[in-house]
């Protein structure tokens, strides 16, 4: 049972509960714009962090120390599931992440293993040593990446801007994309239902490709998956669905029965609150991009946001996407300070 928590604001918003004010967290607050986060990323390689539980947990850390969050978030990779799943990954500076073994045959598929939870047992010490240090002062979120967005990285072999060969692959070989789909939403399962028996205190299920797809296929080929996913983890804990695509689909996300659905920046969000149903949080949608700009741009951009979510519970303060590595850092905290500072 998870211990009683000093500061749960981001809990009650997720239940759609009243709160003061809004919580604030950032998707990709534990990274690359913190110059301590280069200190520790200096010393080793990106999976060597995200496979060293102490190492994860310090850099979890940094937000909540540094920032002030209300909620902190487990530091890993959507990929680490693709990779036990026998995906060799590595991460490149500059380019991302690579499979130098994509998937894209028959033989390809049937080597995808999907009993490898015992090869992500790092992930559930790593929960269990944050915990320990945020000793109940604010929640922790666990996650992972949703089927559709890892069967990209496995078919393209790195990041894409077209998503060609696994647009191909759904048009061509739709049974083969399936039934890989269906080996991922497998294992995405027992990780996120390991996160919850380990301790988070929510989860968030990444969909950052979705917008790649037409309404049919993100029907077909993602939010079927998903909707299985949050069908069939342990419902303990509040689930987050997360895509870059919300501000379309958010209607059909919403048919996956999730706590929250976290919304980009394209859409007004009382417009998407409004139109999901009762009991369903967003979270969201400042665009990345204003922690940019001046300070007192920034301030009057987040007092607009809660100007126009006032009177609606089930707010979340987020950002549409994650942070970019060379936002400011002093932009960052001013950004998380205003929010605090607020009052309904």
């Amino acid at each position: 049972m998870n211990q009683i928590l000093k500061n749960d604001l981001f809990i009650k918003a997720a239940l759609s509960q009243a709160t003061e004010r809004p919580p604030v967290w950032m998707m990709r607050q534990a990274g690359r714009f913190m110059p301590e986060y280069w200190e520790i990323k200096n010393k080793y390689s990106f999976l060597e962090m995200c496979k060293t539980p102490e190492i994860a947990a310090d850099v979890t850390m940094l937000p909540v120390d540094l920032l002030g969050i209300d909620a902190a978030i487990l530091f890993s990779d959507i990929l680490v599931t693709a990779e036990a799943m026998g995906g060799d990954l590595s991460f490149e500076q500059g380019v991302g992440p690579r499979f130098s073994n994509p998937v894209r045959t028959q033989a390809d598929a049937d080597r995808l293993e999907v009993n490898c939870l015992d090869k992500l047992e790092y992930v559930a010490d790593a929960i269990r040593v944050i915990q320990q240090r945020l000793n109940g002062s604010i929640p922790l979120i666990g996650f992972a990446g949703a089927p559709f967005t890892i069967l990209s990285y496995l078919v393209e072999g790195a990041s894409s801007k077209d998503f060609k060969l696994t647009k191909l692959l759904l048009n061509n070989e739709p049974k083969l994309a399936h039934q890989i789909l269906q080996k991922i939403a497998d294992v995405t399962i027992q990780y996120l239902n390991m996160q919850i028996d380990a301790g988070v205190n929510a989860v968030q299920l990444f969909d950052s490709w979705a917008l790649a797809l037409s309404w049919n296929d993100y029907r077909d080929f993602s939010h079927y998956y998903n909707k299985y996913i949050l069908a069939n983890i342990k419902r303990s804990v509040p689930v987050i669905s997360f895509c870059k695509g919300s501000s379309v689909f958010a209607p059909m996300m919403a048919e996956a029965n999730p706590d929250v659905i976290s919304v980009d920046w394209n859409a007004d969000l009382k417009n998407i609150k409004q139109s999901l149903p009762q009991g369903i949080a967003v979270q969201g949608n400042l665009d990345p991009f204003v922690l940019y700009a001046e300070k007192r741009v920034i301030k009057e951009k987040i007092h607009q946001l809660f100007e126009r979510m006032r009177g609606e519970d089930g707010f979340i303060f987020n950002l549409g996407h994650g942070i970019m590595p060379d936002i400011p850092f002093d932009n960052v905290k001013y950004a998380i300070d205003t929010v605090k500072e607020y009052r309904y």
